[in-house]
């Protein structure tokens, strides 16, 4: 396998050059001295920035001629197949080449303090909140995110010390290149099954993932995983617990909320009060997500005020309960949430507000994890006042599981929870404006498109 080395700049070709986590990787390298060029189909805020730092991108259909002769490895992502013409291009002249997992996981051996944040859901959140606190301590991170981190308006920042934050995601194993210092993991739960056999399939990856952490290194774990000895027994390295319960090593207690729905606890360090934690983002998931963050920042040997500081400057990144505007006394919100328990969670948050009815507008993401887990979204939905259902997001897959949005409308309104599916997203917006009243908080969720439908709203 090719090897990049910070000290002898090479020149990088990415396919996909415009996607969250590989811009984020060209832009890390560009700052080595590397010279990248990359394609994309479209033109987006994360090319230009890439081209006013010196990048060559190519937008539009994929074109063999653009890797020139003198390329010394492209990286793709797992959304590029083998009869991309770029792809075949690199392997009929034998260019060596990486996926995007295997880049992130060569250019994190290169930080002496490495933090890989994994789990089913959370890890885009937590992350941002490892960044903060890194970052309130002004210990100069580099840090690589799957979506924008407010604070820094991108999804990377490249620092120059011995710190690296990145997300780590379980889907296709592509965790498995990653060997951090601190490996987290905030859950483990059925998703993905259009790769994993199933939950214990899931579990053995989340175990391989631990068990890459360097030697020396530590795990941060989620006490409340389900038989969680069975995993903690296998480790080779220590860890760490975090969770609600008296035994873990952090806990959160007295948690309460303010109008908004945001939390405030006292923090327990085996068993010591260290001193109150109040954050800027709702629901009791991210105070676990921040007990997560705290975990790795404290073993660090960060100082707690850090600590304090920034989860209470951590407002998240965009599309994670990102409040989008108002029309006619009604507030928008937008959330990315796609699975059963990040429904529920974003939901039990939005009912710890003031707001008198939660409008939840849900776009499916896949016909897969729709059909596995279609009695859970209707269980999590269920939550919500109103239901609204756009058509499933295809992303990857092909419909042949005769799924529809329609299915999940009427089992929703079977259960009792008021539920409809109007059809194109014109459609859903004609009619939220008929039905949405003063004092509504109108919620936008899902991993496609359907953030679409609140920014129209807006707009007009």
């Amino acid at each position: 396998m090719f090897k990049i080395d910070f000290q002898n700049p090479v020149k990088i070709y990415f396919i996909g050059i415009g996607g969250v986590s590989m811009s984020g990787l060209a832009h890390v390298l560009l700052d080595r001295g590397f010279t990248v060029l990359g394609s994309d189909w479209n033109a987006s805020d994360y090319t230009r920035k890439l081209q006013a730092e010196g990048a060559t991108v190519y937008i539009g259909k994929e074109d063999p001629s653009r890797l020139q002769s003198d390329i010394d490895v492209v990286v793709y992502t797992a959304a590029v197949h083998p009869d991309n013409p770029e792809y075949a291009e690199a392997v009929r002249r034998q260019i060596p080449m990486l996926t995007r997992a295997q880049l992130l996981g060569q250019l994190m051996a290169f930080y002496k303090t490495s933090i890989a944040v994994a789990g089913t859901h959370g890890k885009t959140t937590t992350t941002s909140m490892v960044s903060e606190i890194l970052l309130a301590a002004e210990v100069d991170p580099t840090i690589s995110n799957g979506g924008i981190l407010n604070s820094i308006g991108s999804n990377t920042r490249i620092g120059h010390s011995d710190f690296f934050v990145a997300e780590a995601c379980e889907y296709t194993n592509s965790f498995f290149e990653f060997f951090p210092q601190y490996s987290v993991v905030l859950n483990i739960e059925a998703d993905h099954l259009d790769f994993f056999k199933d939950l214990d399939d899931i579990r053995h990856s989340f175990l391989h993932f631990m068990n890459n952490t360097k030697k020396g290194g530590r795990v941060v774990v989620n006490a409340g995983i389900p038989c969680l000895s069975e995993l903690t027994d296998k480790l080779s390295e220590n860890y760490l617990t975090f969770g609600l319960t008296p035994e873990c090593d952090y806990r959160a207690t007295d948690i309460s909320y303010d109008a908004l729905g945001l939390p405030s606890y006292t923090l327990l360090k085996r068993g010591e009060a260290l001193g109150t934690i109040t954050l800027s983002m709702p629901g009791e998931h991210n105070v676990l997500n921040s007990l997560a963050a705290i975990a790795v920042c404290d073993d660090i040997g960060l100082p707690f005020s850090s600590i304090q500081k920034g989860l209470k400057t951590c407002t998240g990144s965009k599309r994670r309960f990102e409040k989008k505007g108002e029309f006619n006394g009604v507030c928008i919100l937008d959330d990315y949430a796609h699975h059963p328990t990040e429904i529920k969670a974003t939901l039990k948050a939005a009912r710890a507000t003031d707001y008198k009815r939660i409008v939840c507008v849900f776009q499916p993401h896949t016909y897969s994890r729709t059909k596995s887990l279609f009695a859970d979204f209707v269980e999590a939905l269920s939550l919500a006042d109103v239901v609204v259902l756009a058509d499933i997001y295809a992303a990857r897959e092909t419909d042949t599981l005769g799924m529809s949005s329609q299915m999940l409308c009427d089992s929703l309104n079977a259960a009792g929870t008021e539920s409809y599916c109007p059809g194109s997203f014109d459609e859903i917006k004609k009619f939220l404006i008929k039905k949405c009243v003063h004092g509504d908080l109108l919620i936008t969720m899902g991993a496609g498109n359907v953030v679409e439908i609140g920014e129209n709203l807006l707009s007009e």
